[in-house]
């Protein structure tokens, strides 16, 4: 390979890693407006998440589509094919975690048309929102930096997300006993914190693909302790 055509492949490597930040942001964006409008009763906002699903969607396709020739015309090796194999699952795990808004979305509206929503747990789902969104900023920028220590640290966080998530079904379903004309509305945010905690699960899988770009080792699967060792090491 000439240093031109070298250079030329770092850059189309690079551009690749780009456009997965890219659509990283969008999805970002689309989780906090989508957790926002759920909070604040902003229909128009839950309307608007729905709605641009699609731009999601079509990133994962040209990002997937520009993965697909990289190999077909460069025939990346070792690390640089790490990267492109690790790209086209993250873009997967990207997608899904925006079908997951658009799902926060479409059941924020059912609530608000039927015109009950909050007395019930929404500052806990508030917070678990929160504790989720966090997680993919930081696997987006573990993987804008290759940060395999972030990465780690990354998967604990998800271990609360899941003890959240279960407190919130405790307090749901206490709810749902005490006076079942509740179970309606329940079930919804039940559906709306299943959600999130997906969210949670997918930056989780980020941060392993992270790891397996700068180790080459797969670390799905294994124990936190496993993965904790390899990705520091």
């Amino acid at each position: 390979m000439t240093e031109h055509s070298s250079k030329q492949y770092d850059i189309e490597l690079e551009n690749v890693r780009s456009r997965v930040l890219e659509m990283g942001g969008l999805v970002e964006s689309q989780i906090l407006a989508a957790i926002e409008g759920l909070t604040s009763g902003d229909v128009h906002a839950l309307d608007k998440v729905v709605a641009e699903d699609h731009r999601v969607n079509a990133l994962e396709v040209s990002i997937d589509n520009e993965c697909s020739q990289l190999i077909a015309r460069r025939q990346p090796t070792a690390g640089d094919l790490r990267m492109v194999l690790a790209v086209i699952k993250i873009v997967t795990d990207l997608e899904r975690i925006g079908d997951e808004a658009a799902k926060i979305a479409r059941m924020g509206k059912m609530s608000y048309g039927r015109a009950r929503m909050p007395s019930m747990p929404i500052a806990a789902v508030k917070h678990v929102g929160a504790i989720a969104l966090g997680m993919l900023r930081k696997a987006l920028d573990a993987l804008a930096r290759l940060d395999t220590a972030a990465a780690a640290s990354i998967v604990r966080e998800d271990f609360a997300i899941d003890e959240e998530f279960r407190a919130i079904v405790r307090q749901l379903i206490t709810f749902m006993m005490e006076d079942p004309r509740t179970i309606s509305q329940a079930l919804e945010i039940l559906w709306i914190a299943k959600a999130i905690e997906r969210i949670g699960d997918h930056a989780k899988n980020m941060a392993e693909q992270v790891i397996y770009i700068v180790k080459g080792t797969d670390v799905r699967h294994t124990t936190v302790e496993e993965l904790e060792r390899e990705a520091l090491s």
